[in-house]
């Protein structure tokens, strides 16, 4: 995927994710859960400005950038304009599930890859992808194979910056890390 696609809002580019097929190594699936953060965002880890666990947040968009989450668990995301990305919540396993199951020691498809921490433990994602470029291998992307219909909420697993309507999914997908919400059906 060409870099100009990401150099854009990160809201915008989290949205439009959705339904996009993605594979690292040939491993992934269809996206179907993301969250949007930008720089002006207290829930951010650009907020502050740049460190050196952030710093890709602040490179070129178009890239990736692994952070560990509570000291357990990668989470990939997705650098867009400078000092924003968008964080890969949930996808749909569709290739290489025995790789996955191997790497997530479970059988379960619908638990493979529904989490930030679940989905890059699936895809092998590690901090050895962090700032790598999306628009090469091991990273390989395909449009939605039809029409998609994505909703917005309210981000989860944050304490700062909850109000902003920056989580995007597949509504009734059994594949998100959390069901929407019902009052925003």
């Amino acid at each position: 995927m060409d870099p100009a696609f990401f150099d854009r809002p990160a809201a915008t580019v989290a949205a439009e994710l959705i339904g996009r097929r993605l594979l690292v190594a040939g491993i992934g699936g269809t996206i179907v859960e993301t969250e949007a953060y930008d720089r002006t965002d207290p829930a951010s880890h650009s907020f502050n400005g740049p460190t050196r666990r952030n710093a890709s947040m602040f490179g070129p968009p178009g890239r990736a950038y692994v952070y560990r989450s509570y000291g357990l668990h990668w989470c990939v995301n997705l650098v867009c304009e400078t000092g924003s990305a968008v964080l890969l919540r949930a996808l749909a396993p569709t290739a290489g599930l025995e790789t996955m199951r191997v790497r997530r020691g479970l059988d379960a498809p619908r638990l493979l890859c529904a989490g930030p921490g679940r989905l890059a433990q699936a895809l092998g994602v590690d901090l050895s992808h962090d700032g790598l470029p999306l628009d090469r291998l091991p990273f390989a992307w395909a449009e939605p194979e039809g029409p998609v219909t994505v909703a917005a909420t309210t981000r989860i697993g944050i304490s700062r910056g909850v109000e902003a309507p920056w989580r995007f999914l597949v509504p009734g997908s059994p594949y998100l890390s959390r069901p929407l919400p019902r009052r925003t059906r």
